[in-house]
């Protein structure tokens, strides 16, 4: 679950960054840039979950 959330990270990032460069209309552009975050959020979520703090560390 790490990796792919790892590849989910730079899938978005590509995402935002190829319809920065290509689109050139901003109502497109914008929705492949809000869709490209939504897959770094998703993927940030779940590298969070996959590495759980340890309950015991915290003081």
């Amino acid at each position: 679950m790490k990796i792919l959330g790892f590849l989910l990270l730079l899938a978005g990032w590509a995402i935002v960054i190829t319809a920065v460069a290509l689109l050139v209309v901003e109502a497109p552009r914008a929705a492949f840039v809000l869709a490209g975050i939504g897959v770094e959020i998703l993927g940030l979520v779940l590298v969070i979950r996959a590495h759980p703090a340890q309950r015991g560390e915290r003081e």
